[in-house]
């Protein structure tokens, strides 16, 4: 690490996150270990090398943007974010939006605080996700921020623009942006809405919001999953490692549909399901059926009955005896 001012470092990129880089190449971060805001991270995550530089470039200079990433379900959207970031020692407010959420969730809330227990309570402002950000030089990661209704979203634009937060129910608070202040947002559409039908409660988005984001695309990689699973699951065999991936990789492909708007299947193979499908084969192994046994409960349970039947067929056909 390189010591920089104002208790930021220089992390070598390289080595920080596994990745084929010039050696000499950097990215900023904090000095600072303590910090309870700071994501705890996994030793053996796999990143994305075009991922990670797309995210430096942003965090380095923003420009009065924010970072906007995208892409299906469980395919590493917000833990591409976090493990980042936690690997730079950089504070987090991570919120997840739903259709109720108003932009006062994120600024803050009068309530009744005791200073200790048992102490009559006193009325004070309590600063939410966003003050706290742009007070301490933080990120605020919004997650699933196309279920924010899109006039809510849009009191953000200031914010975005490098403007102060005036807090009015403060008695007029003002708080200017830090330097390291950066707003993240992850979806599972580009605020175009969802042309699938398979996100329920996912809004159509004010295309001026929208144009203060960079976008980030994020989409299942079998080279990725494949680094994964070794890692994670160095003692489950190769060859059902590979048929495991083998099966996600037709799910998936059912589920997008040959326009990615959408296909035959309402569930998919997730990487997050894919880990978890590992897991209970790990676990349940020694059950006659272990491998058909954890996807049943990785996976197939939730899935039409139809559905199950199908994503059963493909398994049955890639693992051939293993199977049985």
């Amino acid at each position: 690490m390189q010591a920089t001012n104002n208790g930021l470092v220089k992390f070598p990129l390289a080595s920080t996150f596994n990745i084929e880089v010039r050696d000499n190449a950097t990215i900023m971060g904090f000095a600072d270990t303590t910090n309870p805001f700071i994501p705890e991270i996994t030793s053996s995550y796999v990143f994305r090398k075009e991922f990670v530089i797309e995210f430096r470039a942003f965090l380095h200079r923003p420009d009065g943007d924010a970072y906007y990433v995208t892409g299906p379900t469980g395919s590493g959207k917000t833990s591409g974010i976090t493990e980042i970031l936690g690997r730079l020692n950089w504070p987090v407010q991570q919120v997840t939006a739903h259709g109720r959420m108003e932009l006062s969730d994120l600024i803050g809330h009068h309530a009744l605080v005791s200073a200790t227990p048992g102490a009559a309570p006193t009325m004070q402002f309590m600063h939410g996700p966003l003050a706290l950000a742009m007070k301490h030089g933080h990120v605020l990661l919004i997650n699933e921020i196309d279920m924010m209704d899109p006039s809510e979203l849009s009191g953000l634009n200031d914010i975005l623009e490098d403007r102060p937060l005036v807090i009015a129910q403060n008695a007029g608070e003002i708080i200017k942006p830090h330097p390291m202040f950066r707003v993240v947002a992850t979806g599972n559409s580009v605020g175009q809405g969802d042309a699938s039908g398979l996100y329920q409660g996912i809004s159509m988005q004010n295309i001026a919001s929208m144009d203060r984001y960079r976008v980030a695309v994020v989409d299942y990689d079998e080279a990725v999953d494949a680094l994964i699973l070794e890692a994670a699951f160095p003692k489950l065999p190769a060859i059902l490692r590979n048929g495991m991936i083998n099966v996600a990789q037709h799910v998936r492909q059912l589920f997008k549909g040959e326009d990615g708007q959408g296909g035959s299947i309402s569930v998919t193979m997730s990487t997050r399901t894919l880990k978890r499908w590992a897991t209970l084969t790990c676990m349940f192994k020694g059950h006659p059926t272990a491998l058909k046994y954890g996807l049943e409960m990785a996976l197939l349970r939730r899935a039409k009955p139809e559905e199950a039947t199908a994503i059963t067929q493909i398994a049955s056909d890639v693992f051939g005896s293993e199977w049985a």
